[in-house]
């Protein structure tokens, strides 16, 4: 391993630490109790399991980005996108907003901002997308 691997690894430790103390706990939670409501409605089921997912991603974001799943684009998804946009997705891409500018105020807090406002994408279109590692703690482009 090089030295800016080493480097790299230690940065999106420590970043992902601070993000789960000052925020990324209680983001974890209340996508996971989301997505429990959205799997007890049988109907919503998809939705439920893209909430476990983005819970997952909450908890340790950095040295993750979010990838179109291949052949996960299809009419469906993209109607099932819609409908959690106009229920759901826009209010809690409000919130990251909300969240990242409070974030923000702080130096220490610029990096969990930029984590909070990478979140927004999937927050409002989450079927048809899959979490991946990347060997950068900040990932500038969604893909």
């Amino acid at each position: 391993m090089t030295q800016a691997a080493g480097q790299n690894r230690t940065m999106k430790t420590l970043l992902n630490i601070i993000w789960l103390v000052f925020g990324g706990l209680w983001l974890a939670i209340g996508y996971f109790f989301a997505g429990i409501i959205c799997c007890l409605l049988i109907v919503t089921i998809p939705w439920g399991i893209a909430s476990f997912r983005i819970a997952a991603y909450t908890l340790w974001p950095f040295g993750r980005m979010v990838v179109d799943k291949p052949g996960g684009n299809g009419a469906f998804a993209l109607l099932g996108n819609v409908i959690w946009l106009l229920v759901a997705g826009i209010w809690i891409a409000i919130g990251h907003v909300m969240t990242a500018i409070a974030m923000a105020i702080t130096i220490i807090g610029i990096p969990l901002a930029i984590a909070n406002l990478k979140l927004i994408p999937v927050s409002l279109m989450p079927l048809g997308k899959q979490i991946v590692p990347t060997d950068h703690p900040f990932v500038s482009t969604y893909r």
